[in-house]
């Protein structure tokens, strides 16, 4: 059937997608293989396909679609996230949606809820990713509450108690007033914005013309001050320490303290201390041993210790409280400045300092073998520089705080009965426990209950590549699989994810997870702003691929996209990949098109042939070696570029018959045969038109899939075969340039001269020469001892040539030219003669590198001295 003149890749994706899937291509068990492993960075079941997850996929197709053309085991592990506050606040906010509110109904009915959500919409953006082409092992999907990954979590929770690695201790944190959880501190991200400094006056308590202005971005917490603190040096205070004041609205009256935290320069240099919401205050509070007044409520409304504005938003209080200050007549002034927020990573909403109650793991015990890994280069990561910013955190590193204050997520397998604590895997355990301390007679079951709190999710992926192949009961696919070769994720998840994965690596297997982690950049827009919907710069990832084909959104994103840099988005890059999949459809056709017959090939049809052939070879090379260094996109646009001017624009352009005429049989299975190799090569890039073309070319039957191809076994390449095509191509480049210089048509064939030398020139290439006049359309092509008069001249590679055209010459024009173009040359042999007259150079560099520079050297003195010969020729006929 003739194909259309576009390539349509829409129901070509789904019919392969399908095709794959019915073959089980996906799936992988362990086998005498040597393995290579991808564990996905689980999504949130919240989530749909954006930008940064089409980069993070497509990286990781094309490293296991490569690891199975190099007959490896490849397994790619895919699943989902419970994402433990996000999924909540769904749930929560589809059930006030029914008029049902999550206080009114029990913990148990509001999981049953979740789980129905999770499975109505947990599984969308695992259904996306094939859209892309993720060829994942979807038979192994896992999910971080299934109950393998449960009995995983609660294990590791249990062990690291026992262990006296995990504790329950009352401590500083981060709030989400609008979650009603505590966050860990890289969950909270922090970002200027502009705000109010309130200064507020506090009067004196035995004095009241005696007062203190103190600074305040939340005058709202006044209410829980326990002092006023000011520097030991500040002159402007000091006979105030030991005094008290009187906090407004509430009269109450606290000390003034002096503490070195207090910074002179900011504000009035006078620091009010609030120790139940803010870290630095309550350290303060603790060597002052102040009292802990604590006003906010969970949900960030004040409660009664506040005594005024009781059950107020904190928000609403702080306007309220505004024209309080003023109607006492001790609000100073207000100015306007920035200072930096810490919002919620999920709900956005101002976090609170909080004393709080919590679990938390001594991460300190674990990091130092994960610290060690990464700084030695046990596990490898790319770009190299991100060990700084792992070694900074790993070295300050601070406790983990795990439990989190909601019901969806693993529930904290603690059991409280009276003071006493039993951490245990199941109530059974607990309760077995329990007896063994209080004794079966005093034990009352009734009085035993389990921790209200979740399990930070963290605290789940964490475990994620011992998890998903069931490492904690040492399983078979375990064994065979861990570690996995390569991680790919963003680097702000290098705390997060990254650090605890090899920590818990290291804590239970006594191994990395990974060899090595690539890190992707941010997907920015061509602003470098990053996308986001708030900004309204983020396309729809679906529509993209509706738009441009997977392939071409695939090709879009990972052209520009540096191994942990930054990728500037740009919907013209998918569009580049759509033209290049419609050039592949375009060479399908010209080839199907041909008509051959069992007639000879020429001989300059085997000279181009015998050149494609190693040229094929010498991209596998290249671009594996990019590969192997992690530079996918250096590695598709040489391929992109391999493709579009070596395959479609000189191989197919020289060996296309003309019209009605036949080839070869040779040529056309040849050419199949070069096509089908660079299906194989740029499958893991564009698997849907490669797989398409691998068929269109079919000439043989039951054949393998493109998909279950093999990479090439790599050979010799001629390397004196490449260069003479390079040479001939130089050639006839040239000779199209100076006939469109001087406007001479293509009909219109032309003599060409090359000057003889003491290097064999490329008419001595069997085939070069007929090559050479069908492709530069010459009249016939010799070699001549010295310079021919009134001719165009050009330097090739090593060899100076000569084209006599029907115009008449610029001398002048041309002399220009020439010294031009020997000024050039000049530099560029003084500039390796300097390269290779440096001893560190000559001492250092491998003997390849000298070998070539040695070459190059050769090479620009033929052509500095061919300049000045054609110049002294042009001088002569002056």
């Amino acid at each position: 059937m003739e194909l259309g003149s576009r390539y349509t890749p829409l129901g070509i994706e789904e019919k392969w997608y399908k095709h794959w899937e019915d073959l089980n291509y996906f799936h992988s068990i362990p086998d005498e293989r040597e393995p290579f492993t991808i564990v996905i960075p689980p999504p949130n079941i919240t989530g749909v396909l954006h930008m940064g997850h089409m980069l993070n996929i497509t990286i990781q197709d094309i490293l296991i679609r490569r690891a199975r053309l190099q007959g490896k085991n490849a397994c790619w592990v895919p699943g989902t996230d419970h994402a433990s506050i996000a999924t909540e606040a769904k749930v929560v906010r589809m059930l006030r949606d029914q008029g049902i509110k999550k206080s009114d109904i029990s913990r148990e009915e509001f999981l049953n809820y979740a789980f129905e959500w999770k499975e109505k919409y947990g599984g969308l953006i695992l259904q996306q990713l094939r859209r892309l082409g993720a060829s994942c092992d979807w038979e192994r999907t896992a999910f971080t509450m299934d109950e393998k990954r449960s009995e995983a979590v609660i294990k590791a929770f249990v062990d690291l108690y026992h262990r006296g690695k995990l504790y329950r201790g009352k401590r500083m944190v981060n709030w989400d007033c609008e979650a009603k959880t505590v966050l860990s501190n890289e969950e909270v991200l922090y970002k200027e914005e502009q705000a109010q400094l309130f200064n507020i006056k506090y009067i004196s308590q035995h004095d009241p013309n005696s007062s203190i202005v103190i600074a305040t971005q939340r005058p709202e917490t006044i209410m829980a001050d326990a002092a006023i603190a000011i520097h030991p040096e500040d002159p402007r205070y000091r006979h105030l320490i030991g005094t008290k004041v009187i906090i407004p609205l509430i009269n109450r009256a606290i000390p003034i303290i002096e503490d070195t935290y207090v910074d002179i320069e900011f504000g009035t240099g006078a620091l009010k201390v609030t120790p139940a919401h803010d870290q630095n205050d309550y350290e303060i509070g603790v060597r002052h041993k102040l009292e802990i007044v604590d006003i906010l409520n969970d949900d960030g409304t004040l409660n009664s210790n506040a005594k005024i504005l009781v059950g107020e938003d904190r928000f609403t209080a702080r306007k309220k409280i505004k024209s309080l200050l003023e109607e006492a007549n001790v609000l100073v002034s207000i100015q306007d400045y920035k200072t930096s927020i810490g919002r919620s990573e999920r709900t956005h909403s101002v976090v609170e300092p909080k004393l709080s109650l919590q679990w938390y793991v001594d991460s300190k015990q674990l990091s130092e073998p994960a610290l060690k890994a990464v700084m030695e280069s046990e596990i490898e990561f790319l770009p190299d520089h991100m060990k700084n910013t792992y070694r900074h955190w790993m070295e300050n590193i601070r406790d983990w705080c795990i439990s989190r204050q909601l019901w969806w997520g693993h529930r904290v397998p603690a059991y409280y009965y009276g003071e006493e604590i039993f951490v245990a895997e199941t109530k059974e355990e607990a309760i077995h426990l329990a007896i063994e301390k209080i004794g079966i007679s005093n034990f009352n079951p009734v009085l035993l209950f389990q921790d209200e709190d979740v399990l930070d999710t963290w605290f789940s992926s964490w475990l994620w590549p011992i998890s998903v192949f069931d490492g904690f009961n040492n399983s078979k696919d375990f064994q065979y699989y861990y570690p996995s070769n390569v991680l790919v994720t963003g680097w702000d998840i290098i705390f997060l994810w990254v650090a605890r994965m090899i920590m818990a690596g290291y804590e239970w297997k006594n191994a990395k997870p990974f060899k090595q982690v690539y890190f992707t950049g941010m997907v920015r827009d061509k602003q470098r702003r990053k996308m986001s919907k708030s900004l309204g710069n983020s396309p729809d990832a679906l529509e993209l691929i509706n738009e441009y084909g997977a392939d071409g959104v695939r090709f879009g994103m990972l052209s520009s996209s540096p191994a942990g840099g930054d990728l500037l988005f740009d919907e013209k890059l998918c569009d580049q990949g759509r033209s290049f999949c419609n050039k592949l459809w375009n060479a399908t056709r010209l080839i199907q098109s041909w008509k051959s017959s069992s007639i000879d090939a020429k001989d300059y049809e085997t000279l181009v042939m015998s050149w494609m052939n190693d040229r094929i070879t010498e991209i596998y090379i290249e671009s594996d070696k990019l590969i192997e260094q992690s530079r996918l996109s250096e590695a598709l646009k040489l391929i992109y570029s391999f493709i579009w001017e070596d395959f479609c624009g000189f191989y197919l352009e020289a060996l296309k018959p003309q019209e009605s005429s036949n080839i070869s049989q040779e040529v056309y299975l040849n050419t199949i045969g070069y096509y089908e190799r660079i299906c194989t090569l740029l499958h893991p890039f564009t698997p849907f038109i490669t797989e398409e073309i691998w068929h269109q070319l079919k000439t043989r039957q039951a054949r393998e899939d493109c998909m279950m191809s093999s990479y090439e076994q790599i050979r010799i390449v001629d390397k004196k075969l490449l260069e003479t095509i390079s040479e001939v191509r130089n050639i006839t480049t040239n000779v199209r340039e100076l006939r469109s210089k001087h406007s001479i048509k293509m009909n219109v064939e032309l003599p060409l001269y090359v000057q003889q030398s003491n290097i064999d020139n490329v008419l001595l290439t069997k085939g070069a020469k007929s090559l050479l006049i069908k492709m530069a359309r010459l009249s016939d092509c010799t070699e001549v001892i010295s310079e021919v008069a009134h001719t165009q001249s050009f330097i090739g590679m090593r060899h100076k040539y000569y084209v006599l055209m029907p115009i008449t010459i610029d001398v002048q024009a041309e002399k220009q030219r020439l010294l031009k173009d020997i000024e050039y040359a000049q530099g560029f042999v003084g500039s390796i003669e300097k390269k290779l007259s440096n001893d560190r150079f000559r001492t250092n560099a491998p003997g390849a590198l000298i070998e070539k520079e040695l070459r190059k050297l050769e090479d620009g003195r033929i052509r500095l001295q061919s300049l000045k010969e054609s110049l002294n020729s042009l001088n002569a006929d002056l």
